[in-house]
């Protein structure tokens, strides 16, 4: 297992080799935490297809072990708690190891654990925002080094950080205020990262997408959000799992749950435009409208 530091010199004296792909991400090396399964996957699956290679970073060494193994030749998993910085950085030679460098980084990995004021302990806070906030802290900063080496070696290079945020971190939510926090505060990460790396052609951008109601983040019969509202009471009158599902689908116009391959889209955007960073995308089906 190659060191971090050994993994800056690598990725500088490989950085023009890249496999020969078709598609949107050509030639690109992704990482995706936390996907393993549910919205990670689907993104992973997402960037697969349009030609990258992909490391999938996850706790779960079966599942993800499993997820890379479904995918392809081009993917690849390696272990990763985004939480600790020992191990972010591990992640990050993992892949340059395996691959060579890497172009975009999607910081998907997040916890969600609903209760109001009265509920909540700070363990429990200090959880969500461990792997939210200080986690795409790390992820960034080792993600960013590698990248600027990539830069130091061709300063024609672009690449990008995308981070995972919600229509929580651009609106409040009740009685789900750990997570709500986390996410806003990871856009403010967001915005300043692109200020600091600019210099570099390193964009960094959010996706805040809907609510991805087919996951397990919604839909587990046991931990899932549907489930954690309903005992929250979160939502006035709801008595089932369903009401609390017909609730939500109301809320946008366009009447379903957000799936990964619309916030697939969106990141493959972010990637293209070479004139954007630093923004907060929604991708909500019209339940968050920005002025």
């Amino acid at each position: 297992m190659m060191t971090f530091d050994e993994a800056l010199k690598t990725a500088a004296e490989k950085v023009h080799d890249r496999p020969r792909t078709a598609g949107r991400l050509s030639g690109k090396i992704a990482v995706v935490t936390g996907g393993a399964q549910g919205f990670g996957f689907g993104i992973a699956q997402a960037m697969y297809r349009e030609g990258a290679c992909v490391m999938i970073a996850d706790m779960n060494a079966e599942t993800g072990v499993a997820a890379a193994k479904a995918l392809g030749e081009r993917a690849d998993f390696a272990f990763v708690n985004v939480g600790d910085e020992e191990s972010v950085k591990a992640l990050m030679a993992a892949t340059v190891e395996r691959f060579g460098g890497i172009d975009v980084f999607f910081a998907n990995a997040g916890v969600a654990k609903a209760g109001d004021l009265d509920a909540m302990t700070a363990q429990t806070f200090d959880f969500v925002t461990t792997v939210n906030y200080k986690g795409y802290f790390l992820c960034a900063k080792y993600a960013s080094a590698v990248m600027k080496a990539q830069f130091a070696a061709d300063n024609t290079l672009w690449h990008d950080i995308v981070q995972m945020s919600s229509k929580s971190g651009l609106v409040g939510s009740k009685a789900n205020f750990a997570y709500a926090g986390s996410k806003f505060g990871g856009i403010g990460l967001t915005q300043s990262f692109a200020l600091e790396l600019a210099p570099y052609q390193i964009k960094v951008n959010a996706i805040c997408p809907g609510n991805y109601y087919d996951g397990p983040l919604w839909s587990d019969p046991e931990r899932g959000l549907f489930v954690q509202y309903l005992n929250a009471g979160k939502v006035p009158g709801a008595k089932t799992v369903e009401d609390v599902k017909e609730f939500y689908l109301s809320k946008s116009p366009i009447h379903r749950g957000c799936l990964p391959e619309d916030v697939a889209k969106a990141i493959f955007y972010c990637v293209e435009q070479l004139y954007e960073t630093g923004q907060a995308i929604p991708v909500t089906g019209g339940q968050v409208m920005l002025a």
